[in-house]
């Protein structure tokens, strides 16, 4: 697994490098060859967040963390994605699919008189799946919800997460 580190407001030293390498490093007994691991640090007053993406068959895996000292949040941050692996590695490693990356990039900065306004676009390869699994990845990426073609009705649809604990599906009708 090949790891790149950016830093945001924070200088990246070799010794924090090594120590991201050896830490994601163990993500590896779950399976080899995961996908590049994107590894962003960045410090904001007294907090110290570390995230990571790593791309697995098709799906990503992502975890974020933050505390008040770097390393204490790169073992935080290791610790969610093992237990993720953990919960989902049956399912994760069935998977044949091609490893994706969705890209982002920010939108065309607009006068600020104008209310709100995208500050962000992300583009992402969409690709068929069942409910369950965009339920899943959704999970996997930590989010309330998660665009997906549904594969039984190819169309777009919307999963989330309800205040209940349970899951919406949203689809469009037409």
């Amino acid at each position: 697994m090949k790891i790149q580190v950016r830093g945001r407001n924070v200088e990246v030293t070799d010794a924090l490098k090594e120590y991201v390498a050896k830490r994601l490093g163990k993500l590896e007994k779950y399976r080899e060859n995961l996908g590049d691991a994107q590894v962003t640090m960045t410090v904001e007053k007294e907090s110290h967040r570390v995230e990571v993406t790593i791309p697995v068959n098709g799906m990503l895996l992502r975890g974020e963390e933050t505390t008040g000292d770097m390393y204490a949040s790169i073992d935080l941050v290791v610790d969610k994605l093992e237990k993720q692996l953990e919960k989902y590695k049956g399912r994760l490693f069935k998977r044949t699919a091609k490893t994706t990356n969705g890209e982002m990039r920010p939108a065309e900065e607009r006068d600020a008189g104008e209310g709100p306004r995208v500050v962000r676009t992300k583009r992402f390869a969409i690709k068929p799946m069942v409910v369950d699994e965009a339920v899943m990845q959704m999970n996997l990426l930590g989010h309330s919800f998660f665009v997906f073609s549904n594969a039984e009705t190819e169309q777009v649809n919307v999963v989330y997460r309800r205040k209940d604990g349970n899951f919406g599906l949203i689809e469009p009708e037409f």
